[in-house]
């Protein structure tokens, strides 16, 4: 069988791969290939630009910097951190090392980490193993987040410093058009390239779906454990961007949502944004995440693809209910049990009893009470309303105008079980990206479940890959409509169960109609940033 060459011709020059070894053998990695100039200077938070083309050959050996975020969170190995920089606009390719004669299906990865964190680095998106062994392209991508890629300064614009609206979403885009451009060159077709996420990721395939931009860059697209609540309203992103800004300046300021100064003055905006070095904006925007809790903002977090009206025209729920995502098909899903990864380590999901202040029918809030009823169902409760509730719904307004399949991950390895974690968020990455082979996931797998995860390896792998093929993830697998609610049930082995927990669904339902309608609200809604946050001098 004739192998391929680590050395690709791309639009903007040559690059030279890497092939791998041992575990990875049989395939090649191009890693670090920059889709854009780097965001820096004048150019923060400012749409990405084309990347000059380089002569010469360009090695691809390893990642390139990551986003700029706390150390702990760039962690490759005991004692081994990906350097962060702004310089971060880079993207990985992996491929199978045999030479195909038809191109192959691209699979395109957006990593999670509620927009605050994460990278391509991290072991876990290692693209290797599934390129291998369902024979396809893996393209992961970095994107800018937190405040370099989520804080909307657009409403300071002036001739002389321009500020874009999504940046972090821009990125994303701009590596799927890099991909249009380019993964013909690495054997991938470009008319069959899916998108995929996990958590913020998930949530930015949902975004995808409502950004104009986006359209026609691909063919599919996966949404794994989104929560659709990630995104921000204008309103509350021009209140974000005004407490940014006056945090920055000073660092000792506690305030709360109500804007009682005069609005602040662009030149002045620019100033201190432009001057801010790396870290002080990443400290300020941690110092903003206890801003808008303590403010009980409509939106709970404050760095979040932005509803700016233009680039993203609608959030995308909005969008989904309207029938303005893109037509294309799509799977989207939860795991079983989200909710216990939060509730033991990274305790960021909103208390359970916040989601019911403010609704008026007694009836539901008792119904849902009842449905909840111990300590351990308050946690279920909280990610049941983050993740389940919202993904279920965008399923039934993408359903009305495109190919829609609704997923539940049951499977747990008999350690996450013995330890009372279950399928919780995150713990199906093990398996669609084939890790459970790998040191940093085969630990899970040697306790009792050597067997059972290389099934649900397969299992899951076959279902995405199948997908990017042909558009539809197993004959086995009903499309999700609101009649008749059929999930498939990925385990070992997967079944398809008709409106699982139909109850909690329905009243849900009740729950987000009261809401929508304004006979309720949601917490701090209605929190817009008073007299000073809509308007800019």
């Amino acid at each position: 069988m004739a192998v391929a060459n680590t050395v690709v011709q791309t639009a903007d020059g040559v690059v030279d791969g890497k092939r791998g070894r041992g575990g990875r053998r049989g395939t090649i990695s191009w890693r670090g290939i920059p889709f854009a100039e780097p965001p820096v200077g004048k150019y923060r938070w400012r749409a990405p630009r084309p990347v000059e083309p380089w002569p010469g050959v360009r090695e691809c050996h390893d990642y390139g910097y990551a986003p700029i975020q706390e150390k702990l969170f760039t962690a490759r190995g005991a004692g081994r951190f990906q350097p962060r920089s702004e310089d971060c606009l880079t993207l990985n390719v992996f491929a199978p090392e045999s030479a195909s004669t038809t191109p192959r299906p691209v699979l395109v990865f957006i990593y999670g980490g509620a927009y605050i964190l994460g990278g391509t680095s991290t072991p876990i998106y290692d693209g290797s193993y599934l390129a291998r062994a369902r024979d396809v392209i893996v393209v992961t991508l970095n994107y800018r987040f937190g405040p370099f890629g989520f804080l909307d300064l657009s409403s300071y614009s002036t001739p002389e410093r321009q500020f874009d609206a999504n940046p972090g979403l821009r990125d994303m885009v701009a590596g799927l058009e890099w991909v249009q451009r380019n993964i013909a060159a690495f054997g991938g077709d470009p008319n069959r390239v899916t998108v995929f996420g996990e958590s913020a990721g998930g949530s930015a395939v949902t975004a995808l779906l409502a950004t104009p931009a986006a359209e026609g860059l691909f063919s599919g697209a996966i949404a794994q454990s989104p929560a659709l609540d990630l995104a921000v309203g204008k309103d509350n992103a021009d209140l974000f961007a005004d407490e940014f800004v006056r945090l920055l300046m000073d660092p000792t300021r506690r305030r709360g949502a109500e804007r009682d100064e005069e609005p602040l003055d662009p030149e002045t905006v620019a100033r201190v944004v432009d001057g801010a070095g790396p870290l002080d904006l990443l400290r300020t925007g941690n110092k903003m995440m206890g801003f808008a809790r303590g403010a009980q903002t409509s939106d709970p977090m404050p760095f979040a693809p932005v509803a700016d009206g233009d680039y993203l025209p609608l959030l995308p729920m909005e969008a989904a209910r309207l029938g303005r995502t893109h037509a294309v098909p799509t799977i989207i899903g939860n795991n079983r049990d989200e909710g216990e990864l939060f509730a033991r380590f990274w305790n960021i999901l909103p208390d359970a009893g916040t989601y019911l202040v403010g609704v008026d029918d007694q009836e539901t809030v008792e119904e849902l009470e009842r449905l909840y009823p111990g300590r351990g169902d308050r946690v279920r409760l909280s990610a049941d309303a983050t993740f389940w509730i919202p993904t279920t719904m965008f399923a039934g307004y993408h359903s009305a105008h495109a190919p829609t399949y609704v997923y539940r991950y049951d499977y747990a390895p008999t350690l996450l079980k013995v330890g009372g974690i279950g399928a919780t968020h995150a713990t199906e990455l093990f398996a669609v990206f084939g890790i459970y082979r790998d040191p940093i996931g085969a630990g899970l797998a040697a306790a009792g479940s050597w067997r059972s995860t290389k099934r649900i390896t397969a299992t899951i792998q076959g279902l995405w890959s199948w997908f990017a093929r042909s558009g539809e993830p197993s004959p086995s697998w009903p499309r999700y409509t609101t009649d008749n609610r059929a999930v498939m049930v990925i385990d070992d082995p997967t079944r398809v169960e008709i409106d699982p927990d139909g109850v909690k669904r329905r009243a849900w339902e009740r729950v987000h109609r009261e809401v929508r309608a304004g006979v309720g609200r949601v917490p701090g809604a209605g929190i817009t940033g008073g007299s000073g946050a809509g308007s800019r001098g």
